[in-house]
């Protein structure tokens, strides 16, 4: 359990920095032309091995189910980058913080996963540590964007449940590749619409973006293969502060009250359960 936690933190660092650079690259260029680059760049970064090893060494052992995540998480996708340019980075991650919340519930009802006592507890307290954060925001100036980024929310925890049945057939790269490579078939006629030759500088931050993305959801599948999805989710409250600082110095966002109140008390619950799993084990 811990070293799934420990891949889950891996995954949340590598993630803070990839949002912190779709967000400035979403200000300049079309929010589905950022969303295609981002991953049909994480697609080629796989086309080395690909072409080494065959295609037969890639093929999944469950086709429609991850046809049906890549789809799921798509949809997600286009909600999240809709919204990531029009609201700080720290309130997007605190939305993200609901994520965690759907898995835990969503993995006790559908995988049948046993949830102890700590870990709802856990779920509870780091529950109204979210409230905290997000309820000023639902009314502030982001106005409906901020609804638009909530809603995104559940799809993504039903790709995080979807994963975790694909990780006890399927290799962590192996569902990496196909979601890179049904979000970029998806996405690809609407970054067509309203599509804009990137810049040099562009194209550099999109290649650190395919690097940053193939390496977080790798570390993702990882700490689903090794431990409860209800154990790992834990440790990703803590993206909130990571994504606090960076929103601060890359673009002057502010944490707000609310923000730095209920990050403390996400914080709290993800050490306290983190102390719980490690006595556990």
């Amino acid at each position: 359990t811990i070293r799934g936690m420990l891949w889950a933190i891996a995954s949340g660092v590598a993630f803070s920095l990839l949002n912190t650079i779709l967000r400035g690259i979403a200000l300049e260029l079309d929010p589905m032309q950022t969303q295609f680059l981002r991953y049909f760049l994480g697609f080629t970064f796989f086309l080395p091995w690909l072409l080494s090893r065959g295609i037969a060494a890639y093929w999944p052992k469950d086709v429609p189910r991850q046809v049906l995540r890549g789809t799921i998480h798509t949809i997600g996708l286009f909600l999240w980058f809709a919204a990531l340019p029009r609201i700080p980075l720290a309130d997007g991650t605190a939305f993200g913080f609901t994520v965690p919340i759907f898995v835990m519930l969503g993995a006790a009802i559908f995988l049948r996963e046993r949830m102890v006592p700590a870990r709802w507890i856990a779920a509870f307290i780091a529950l109204i540590g979210v409230v905290i954060v997000l309820a000023p925001k639902l009314s502030g100036a982001g106005g409906i964007y901020n609804l638009v980024m909530l809603a995104s929310q559940p799809l993504f925890a039903a790709s995080v449940l979807i994963t975790k049945t694909l990780t006890r057939k399927d290799r962590a790269e192996v569902i990496v590749l196909w979601q890179a490579f049904m979000v970029s078939a998806i996405t690809l006629p609407f970054a067509l619409m309203h599509w804009v030759a990137p810049s040099p500088v562009q194209w550099m931050w999109f290649v650190v973006c395919a690097v940053l993305g193939t390496t977080g959801q790798y570390c993702n599948a990882r700490a689903l293969g090794v431990a409860d999805v209800s154990a790992t989710q834990s440790a990703k409250f803590l993206e909130l502060i990571w994504a606090s600082f960076l929103g601060f110095v890359v673009f002057g966002d502010v944490p707000t009250e609310s923000t730095v109140i209920g990050g403390l008390v996400i914080v709290a619950a993800t050490v306290w359960i983190s102390h719980r799993e490690s006595r556990r084990r």
